[in-house]
């Protein structure tokens, strides 16, 4: 299945994860959970287009606290209608230190980028919850993003549709697509952090493979016996399964 972009002035990366199959088979309904890179670079017909047309009403941003001082907020926070949580996937800067890029100093279980996701769980999984019990509880659209709109985007983003029951092939594929947009997100982020207190690392310049992926739902279900294992010890209730399920999938 092509990947559903929506394609905005102020973005590179940005789609609907609506239509992926489901192991029961359904499909993810459309204008339910939107992935994307940075938002503050949205037009005003962005901006209308996501709450007009999409339905928008609640922005989950998995930013540090220095990439959204370097990048600013955005203009979607100025909008009344719209809720928007900071969830910052990397701890914060020890008190009386002086705050550095977070993909140097990025939590990691293992080797590779699948280890880099893992170290997402561990040192932040209050941010990942929050930004699941966003997903499921907040009525019309949620919006996932960070900067790029694939590594952090990517683990939040597989993490609701394995629990709503997509289909792991799909998951990995959804994932993936974030490549066919990788040279013009680049050229953007090139252009937009160039002059500001952020450079781009490593992390930021990764291009995702669909092996990166698979490597990380293969680790977690041998640490933590999957997806589903890790939500419950982690808090994630049956009503929060049975919510965001609803809003994903449909009743």
């Amino acid at each position: 299945m092509r990947p559903d972009w929506i394609d905005l002035d102020g973005t590179a990366n940005t789609r609907d994860v609506g239509g992926l199959p489901t192991t029961d088979g359904r499909r993810t309904v459309s204008r339910r959970l939107i992935r994307s890179d940075n938002l503050q670079d949205l037009s005003r017909s962005d901006v209308r287009l996501l709450i007009e047309d999409y339905g928008v009403a609640a922005i989950a941003d998995l930013r540090s606290e220095l990439e959204v001082r370097a990048g600013g907020p955005g203009p979607m926070t100025s909008q009344a209608q719209v809720a928007v949580a900071q969830l910052s996937l990397f701890p914060s800067s020890p008190a009386g230190e002086p705050d550095v890029p977070p993909w140097e100093r990025r939590p990691s279980t293992g080797r590779g980028f699948s280890g880099l996701y893992l170290g997402f769980l561990a040192e932040r999984a209050d941010s990942v919850l929050a930004a699941l019990r966003l997903i499921a509880h907040t009525e019309g659209a949620t919006v996932v993003h960070c900067t790029a709109g694939k590594d952090r985007t990517g683990v939040v983003t597989a993490l609701a549709l394995a629990d709503a029951g997509v289909e792991r092939s799909a998951i990995v594929a959804d994932y993936a697509a974030s490549a066919d947009r990788y040279d013009a997100l680049m050229s953007r982020l090139s252009a937009s952090m160039g002059n500001r207190e952020l450079s781009l690392g490593a992390a930021i310049k990764h291009r995702p493979k669909a092996v990166t992926m698979e490597r990380f739902l293969d680790a977690l279900a041998e640490q933590a016996g999957g997806v589903r294992s890790w939500l419950a010890a982690h808090g994630w209730t049956a009503a929060d399964h049975t919510a965001l399920r609803r809003k994903l999938i449909g009743s």
